[in-house]
């Protein structure tokens, strides 16, 4: 009884407008006061143990470091190598948008960031090359979503937080899904482009190939820095973010010059607004989670579950259906911070591996990006190709059904997730 009221007051409040923090806000304040018997004083210490984790430094480490690649001109000497590789290849200019996403991905954390930055430069490139719109619009709003799922990953931070698991095997759980993510999102690409015939790029020599990788490997080496850093032990994920916010400012300002001093004021700010608002979402998510925990609705959850004699597929079927639906109505961090005290204990109950539930979680996020009503990287894409969301739809649903399947079988093939940070004795 007690959930339906939390969870009906929530999406009350949601529907009228307000800003999920608020709405959250208001919910935990007024199931406080109203109707339950919780002492304000183990309210407010469980508040400050609750974001007291050196985890959630890592946030606004990984948005500045972002922000700094995203206008620094790192994005479009990604985008040069990409298409010297694999732009003679059938919708060449496209697929050098999914590997360009991918590499952006691995050094901003941020799908958002990664649609801005690569869309901006690539989407009129391609429409100048005789590629349609929609077909360039399609490429980018689903590839940006590997902003989430490649290491470094925001929303896998917040995942952490909320669940207390290791950060660094979530990093190495998220290489390979990635990765195959990244080639079906190309696969598709490619068969599009063959069928409808769409322009090829001249094959570029390995001469031009070496000079576009040496321009852009300040950038690349980022990747290195991140992933080799937390891999080899030097420090942890958090101090990653901190060198790699960094790395990007000297990057960006003193290397390769797009970006000067005078700017830097309005990146910190930028970065600072952005952090504030993920940060003010987290402390409602902890007192929303702490009432949860209260009045045992998780454990309910578990048992009614195990009670009934539902199995792990079928859990793990219902919490996909549970995601995409809400990926409708609320981004990623929203989402993570609410579902994950709520179905985390059902999974341990249930024998799944926290890492691999964690991937399950990100992958949904990144289909939720993608489609109507609330797809953040559908806004973005249309704020940059002038199309309506409803246009963007119908582009992108090639690609949307190919993550479909592809979220299918990360559900159901563990291995995929956990075989890297286990080989590597992160688990």
């Amino acid at each position: 009884m007690n959930a339906m009221v939390i969870f009906g007051l929530l999406a009350i409040l949601m529907l009228t407008g307000m800003p999920i923090s608020i709405s959250l806000g208001l919910t935990v304040l007024t199931f406080l006061f109203t109707m339950t018997q919780v002492p304000l004083e183990s309210v407010a210490l469980k508040l400050f143990t609750g974001i007291e984790k050196f985890e959630i430094m890592a946030i606004p480490f990984f948005i500045l470091a972002g922000n700094f690649l995203t206008h620094g001109g790192v994005a479009k000497r990604m985008i040069n190598f990409a298409t010297s590789m694999v732009g003679h290849w059938y919708g060449g200019l496209g697929l050098a948008g999914v590997v360009a996403c991918a590499l952006f991905a691995a050094v901003s954390g941020s799908s958002p960031a990664t649609v801005v930055a690569i869309g901006s430069i690539l989407l009129p490139a391609m429409v100048k090359a005789g590629f349609p719109n929609k077909f360039g619009a399609g490429v980018i709003s689903t590839s940006g979503a590997l902003g989430i799922l490649i290491p470094p990953s925001i929303v896998m931070v917040m995942y952490s937080v909320a669940t207390n698991t290791s950060v660094g095997a979530l990093f190495m759980a998220g290489v390979i899904p990635g990765l195959l993510l990244a080639a079906t999102l190309g696969g598709v690409t490619w068969y599009r482009a063959k069928k409808f015939d769409y322009p090829r790029q001249p094959k570029a020599s390995w001469g031009e190939r070496f000079i576009a990788f040496r321009k852009s490997a300040w950038g690349l080496f980022l990747i290195v820095v991140v992933m080799g850093g937390i891999y080899s032990g030097m420090f942890t994920p958090t101090e990653a973010a901190a060198m790699s916010a960094v790395y990007a400012f000297v990057v960006a300002v003193f290397i390769y010059k797009d970006m000067g001093l005078k700017d830097v004021p309005k990146v910190l700010l930028n970065s600072a607004n952005m952090s504030a608002m993920l940060l003010y979402i987290i402390t409602n998510a902890v007192l929303f989670s702490f009432i949860m925990t209260n009045e045992n609705i998780p454990q309910a959850l578990a048992d009614w579950m195990l009670g009934n004699g539902l199995g792990v597929i079928t859990f793990l079927l219902a919490v996909n259906i549970i995601l995409l639906l809400a990926g409708n109505f609320m981004e990623p961090s929203s989402i993570v911070l609410i579902f994950a005290p709520i179905l985390f204990p059902v999974a341990m109950k249930l024998g799944i591996d926290p890492v691999h539930f964690g991937i399950i979680m990100v992958v949904n996020m990144e289909v939720g990006m993608c489609h109507p009503p609330v797809g953040l990287n559908l806004y973005v894409a249309s704020g940059i190709t002038k199309m309506g969301i409803t246009e963007l739809t119908v582009a992108v649903w090639p690609w949307l059904l190919s993550m479909l399947v592809f979220l299918g079988f990360v559900t159901y093939l563990p291995a995929m997730s956990i075989w890297l940070p286990k080989t590597l004795g992160m688990m």
